[in-house]
């Protein structure tokens, strides 16, 4: 399989900013792309509150059955992104992303009035549908703008950003069920769709240049799609990613549980311990867009990843020394120290994942992203499935995914860990 050195001709070491730009500036540029993922996160984060609401208004027996809205959302997510990007290479990132937006609000409107939970479901689904835009070209507009650490850098910016929609998600939704409803949380959620489309109609430009669309053709789209696959770098360090994105997952759906009025029962201050933990991840993000110009992105993320299965494998003992139940602050401190850790990893194995694709941006970001979305959904339902009211299936999903993922990023350098290079 290729490797860094063979990477796809094209742009690989060039960034779209070599040709003019005449959008908005690097800081107005980071929040857009940050909101454009952060509706991801607000679509998951802000719900969780109401599913106390939601379980009593469908009359559903197993507490666990309210984690499907969040899985089935991840399922519809991961399955469109295999369209965004070939359609966005041909036609451009402006207009499917705006599409998407449209069909993301058609979801919010059916979940409002949706008659069953399955029908709930169903508009999740779509809701999924319709963000995977957002993620895709999210990740295909830094592309086309920037390469290398740079990249990376920008990445990091933009997932420190992103990161603070978990830290005050859950305070929005508890405030649209103060109003009265759970279905005002979905109200929230049209909002900020309102919001980005407007914003994003005014202030960037297309940013796919001329001479890098592609045909939208199925051979075209094959033709790239092969070449994903035979990168060694691509699919290695996507594969990680989709194990690490398995962690988060695993965690979301078990926080109500968790947190408000499953095992530690803290009610209103749910928000408060979800935006702890989220907040680690959003200061280490900050960390890694300073640290990475100048350690690369392989030394810092196999280091990050080390650390994470050591942390890992301290949850797993702390569950079994306290009966699945430890104190609340060690249970914060260690889960927060790991989610700290994560993101040394996630940032960078997705830019890591892209670099060697730069030609086939879209389409690699499209491929990339349904393969770790599916990937982290199916594991994450695993250690949400097996919440049985103690922290222990957190611990061991966070040691054995992370394991996992550092056994592949071993794979994929060949066994070569913690090394730099011209790009990482």
């Amino acid at each position: 399989m290729a490797s860094d050195s063979t990477a796809v001709s094209g742009r690989s070491e060039q960034t779209g900013s070599s040709a003019p730009w005449w959008g908005p500036g690097f800081a107005e540029f980071v929040a857009i792309v940050a909101l454009m993922m952060a509706v991801t996160a607000m679509s998951i984060d802000n719900l969780l509150p109401a599913f106390p609401a939601i379980e009593a208004r469908f009359g559903l027996a197993d507490p666990n059955s309210a984690q499907l809205l969040v899985y089935v959302y991840m399922i519809g997510f991961g399955l469109a992104q295999i369209v965004y990007g070939p359609v966005s290479d041909a036609l451009g990132r402006r207009p499917v992303f705006l599409a998407s937006l449209a069909l993301y609000a058609v979801g919010c409107g059916l979940a409002m009035l949706a008659p069953t939970f399955e029908g709930l479901l169903a508009a999740r689904v779509i809701q999924g549908l319709g963000a995977a835009g957002g993620r895709v070209l999210s990740t295909a507009i830094v592309r086309d703008r920037f390469a290398g650490r740079e990249m990376a850098s920008v990445m990091s910016l933009i997932m420190m950003v992103f990161l603070i929609v978990p830290m005050v998600a859950p305070a929005v939704g508890g405030a649209m069920l103060a109003l009265g409803s759970w279905t005002y949380v979905f109200v929230s959620m049209l909002a900020l769709a309102g919001v980005l489309s407007v914003w994003f109609t005014a202030r960037m430009p297309e940013t796919l240049h001329p001479e890098y669309r592609r045909p939208l053709s199925f051979r075209a789209t094959k033709a790239a799609l092969v070449t994903t696959l035979r990168t060694r770098t691509a699919i290695g360090y996507a594969t990680a990613l989709g194990l690490l994105t398995g962690c988060i997952m695993g965690y979301v759906g078990s926080a109500q549980q968790l947190f408000d009025s499953g095992l530690y029962r803290l009610g209103a201050l749910f928000p408060l311990a979800f935006g702890i933990v989220a907040g680690a991840m959003g200061s280490a993000t900050l960390v890694n867009a300073r640290l990475v110009r100048r350690l690369g992105m392989r030394t810092l993320s196999h280091a990050g990843l080390t650390a994470f299965v050591v942390v890992g494998l301290g949850q797993v003992g702390l569950a079994l020394a306290y009966g699945g139940k430890p104190p609340l602050a060690a249970f914060l401190a260690v889960l927060a120290l790991n989610q700290f850790l994560i993101s040394f990893a996630m940032p960078n194995f997705n830019a890591l994942a892209l670099e060697p694709l730069g030609a086939i941006a879209g389409t690699a970001s499209s491929f990339l992203g349904f393969y770790t979305t599916i990937l982290g959904a199916g594991c994450g339902f695993l250690i949400g499935a097996a919440f049985d009211g103690s922290t222990l299936p957190i611990g061991l999903g966070y040691a054995g995914l992370g394991l996992l993922a550092l056994l592949v990023v071993a794979w994929t350098e060949r066994g070569r860990l913690y090394r730099g290079g011209v790009a990482g």
